[in-house]
């Protein structure tokens, strides 16, 4: 039994190797710069990535002996598994590479505060300078498709304001994907985006400019407690961001509804903390679990959707529940009565 559990362990410590290799990959554009080059010398992909030869040569070695990698004598090559984590491949494993060193940097935290119980906050997402600006890509990757082939047609909130046009709010915004892929679908709608990265509102304004949008999308540093719009916002979105401000829900709520224009909604999107503990240990949702720990780190915690409803009901707004991806999802509307 003993003799078992070993391997396994192995095995788990084995495959964790692989994603922090495919992290420093991701990075330093290693993957990215070998698809462009082809097969090539550790030293030709140090040159095209603009890093240092000695750690690529390493590197190298050990995406080879890990699979990340093919070789022909000195000349590298991308395996089909290291030319998915490109982070333009389509279905890209970036995500789970950012993730898997973003959670190692949390337990880490988690295991040091845990003697105190001090909480720092949000901050400890910007300790690690090479895990930030792949925050909002990593998001957009996992979230993106949800969004646009799930979310955006099934909730009528989406329609009903693009047909009466009008102003689009997200607080929270990261690198922008959420306004992109609305605005891009509705046509009737103006963006503002609101960041308290400024790493997250360059990467979202140098975005939307690319994407044809930079006309109709703005995005700048605030929050929730702090920002103000020229006009009432016509949708106010927050995207898995709500259970970082859930401390002060009364306040947050009375905020999205004086900032709404009637007829108006506030759309937030949280990941559902299920009713059961028994459904943590569901394959699907036990990443959830340790997630939580990690928002604790940050002053937080996983909501239940009839939570974020109730409170919406406190400031007068009409809440409405929506489900997606087998229920771990939620998007609860909360409408602000006209007239």
């Amino acid at each position: 039994m003993a003799n078992d559990l070993k391997q396994q362990m192995i095995t788990r410590m084995q495959g964790a190797a692989s994603l922090n290799l495919a992290f420093v990959g991701v990075v330093n554009g290693l993957f990215d710069a070998l698809h462009r080059l082809g097969p090539a010398t550790p030293e030709a992909l140090a040159a095209a990535a603009e890093v240092d030869a000695g750690y690529v040569r390493r590197w190298c070695d050990a995406a080879y002996a890990f699979e990340l990698l093919e070789t022909d004598d000195d000349d590298f090559r991308l395996s089909e598994t290291g030319d998915a984590f490109r982070t333009d491949a389509e279905g890209t494993l970036m995500p789970f590479a950012v993730q898997a060193v973003l959670g190692a940097h949390m337990a880490e935290r988690a295991a040091g505060l845990m003697a105190t119980g001090e909480r720092p906050g949000e901050a400890v997402l910007a300790e690690r300078s090479t895990i930030l600006p792949f925050f909002g890509p990593m998001l957009e990757k996992t979230f993106g498709a949800m969004f646009a082939e799930q979310i955006l047609p099934n909730v009528p909130i989406f329609e009903e304001v693009n047909q009466k046009g009008g102003l689009a709010v997200d607080l929270g915004c990261g690198n922008g994907w959420y306004l992109r892929a609305l605005c891009g679908r509705c046509p009737g709608l103006r963006g503002v985006g609101l960041d308290g990265f400024d790493e997250h509102v360059r990467q979202a304004t140098d975005l939307a400019a690319a994407a044809g949008l930079g006309d109709r999308l703005r995005f700048a540093e605030g929050d929730i407690h702090d920002f103000r719009l020229d006009e009432p916002a016509d949708l106010i979105a927050m995207n898995r961001a709500l259970h970082h401000v859930w401390d002060g829900r009364d306040n947050v709520m009375r905020i999205l509804a004086d900032h709404l224009a009637p007829g108006g909604a506030a759309v937030i999107w949280e990941p559902r903390w299920p009713d059961e503990r028994s459904s943590l240990r569901h394959p699907r949702t036990r990443g959830m679990a340790f997630q939580n720990l990690a928002e604790h780190v940050q002053g937080n915690h996983f909501l239940r959707p009839a939570e974020v409803a109730e409170a919406m009901r406190g400031v007068g707004l009409v809440p409405e529940i929506h489900t997606f991806a087998g229920g771990n999802e939620a998007v609860i509307v909360g409408r602000k009565l006209a007239g």
